[in-house]
């Protein structure tokens, strides 16, 4: 009995840290996300719909920035200083460069073009001023602070990025709910004052947070520089890729579901936190056990797999029952809202298996395959999502969308499972050649 109690005992107890990991992760994620919804509203209430309308707007084109900025410097922080915490010095400086360096570059590019586009101030210089406040707030300061949670992971210290994505996220929302609330403020220029101030506060704090971890060494480390590249594309692309079928659907459908729709996606967005949650903190220890091959990680992945596939079910499930209470949440009239949540709640089951593949790919170094199936996945699901949309409203949108995220299942385990057979024959032929 008391072999049997030993054995048991040391079936679960190794599981028990990674468990607490796993809800701690996914807790601060679901936080920050609740935070940046309250946030949101707070803006959306006091801004009013011309004034948040422009804010969400300029907003989007530096979410698709900052993917650009640093180039995807940040992933190889996380790989090779999981594998080698000597590197760190080398990895920080090449992330400062890159990142100040593109940063830089988006803004002033931003700073020029955008201003033909969005009028914050009837005063021209007081319209690019406030601009390029926003692109700096949320392209350069956003990209610093994310850079420190990365920083965490890397050191595998996940309660301390745990502290800095709720941290953030809390912050926000006590600077909207001061502005707005508080101070009364009414309009984006006002805003993005208040929002820089706040995003400041915070890239300090967290450049205060790291300083003991050591200081930077300033050089590009070049292999990595395509390794980047071939990481931040596929972000790009997938952004294309998930607002082809909203822009369509509002040139051919009722504003009713679009809105619909839209919501839907959020709630599917919201679902997949818990399957990025897993991915986040599996991250490290996929990138040092591929470090000598693929094929050394084949078991890990597979779990990984098996994980993810139940955490997505779950949530799938949660949202399909809990579907009927949303026109109580977001309004009655949202008519279409319910039966989109319950066709759309699934597609995170896809959704979650193709990412087990891509991030054990990008946690190996195996940017290019990675940014091959994320980018053709992306470029073909745009012009599919589109016709599809086109074609025949609202069916042909979901359906396009479950096609589009199966085949990238197919095209992504397809290209892991090749990649496995590529390692373990070049690990045998080695073998054979120093024997």
């Amino acid at each position: 009995m008391a072999t049997d109690g030993v054995t048991e005992q040391r079936g679960y107890k190794p599981f028990l840290p990674m468990l607490m990991s796993y809800v701690a992760s996914g807790g601060s994620l679901v936080l920050g996300s609740a935070a940046q919804l309250l946030t949101f509203a707070i803006l959306a209430r006091w801004l009013g719909v011309h004034e948040f309308s422009v804010f969400v707007a300029i907003t989007a084109v530096a979410n698709i920035a900052v993917h650009l900025c640093g180039l995807g410097a940040m992933e190889c922080l996380v790989r090779r200083v999981a594998r080698d915490r000597a590197i760190y010095p080398q990895m920080l400086g090449h992330n400062i460069i890159l990142t100040s360096g593109s940063g830089a570059a988006l803004v002033l590019l931003g700073a020029v073009v955008l201003p033909f586009f969005f009028t914050l101030s009837p005063d021209r210089m007081t319209n690019v001023a406030v601009i390029t406040l926003m692109l700096v707030t949320n392209i350069l300061l956003v990209r610093v602070i994310v850079l420190t949670e990365q920083i965490f992971i890397a050191h595998t210290d996940f309660a301390s990025a745990n502290k800095v994505v709720v941290g953030f996220a809390a912050a926000r929302t006590v600077a909207a709910a001061l502005a707005c609330i508080a101070f009364g403020a009414t309009t984006v220029a006002s805003w993005a004052v208040w929002q820089f101030l706040c995003h400041v506060l915070v890239a300090v704090c967290c450049m205060w947070s790291v300083r003991l971890l050591g200081a930077p060494s300033y050089r590009l480390v070049r292999e990595e520089l395509p390794q980047g590249l071939y990481f931040s594309i596929p972000f790009i692309l997938r952004a294309l890729r998930q607002n082809a079928d909203l822009l369509v659907l509002s040139l051919v459908t009722t504003a009713e579901i679009v809105a619909s729709y839209s919501v839907a996606r959020r709630i599917l967005e919201s679902s997949y936190l818990s399957v990025e949650a897993l991915n986040r903190l599996i991250y490290p220890g996929s990138a040092r056990a591929t470090a000598a091959g693929l094929h050394h990680a084949l078991q890990r992945v597979r779990r990984v797999l098996a994980a993810a596939t139940v955490i997505s079910l779950a949530a799938a499930v949660t949202v399909f029952v809990l579907a009927p209470i949303l026109p109580y949440l977001f309004g009655k009239e949202y008519l279409s809202l319910v039966g989109f949540a319950r066709t759309l709640c699934w597609v995170v089951v896809p959704l979650a298996m193709w990412s087990v593949a891509v991030e054990a790919l990008g946690a190996s170094g195996d940017h290019a395959a990675r940014a091959a199936v994320m980018g053709f996945g992306s470029i073909a699901g745009t012009g599919l999502a589109a016709w599809a949309s086109w074609y025949a409203p609202p069916a042909g949108t979901f359906v396009s969308f479950y096609v589009i995220e199966i085949a990238v299942v197919v095209a992504s385990w397809s290209v892991f499972l090749h990649f496995v057979r590529r390692d373990r024959q070049a690990a045998i032929t080695f073998g054979s050649g120093s024997a």
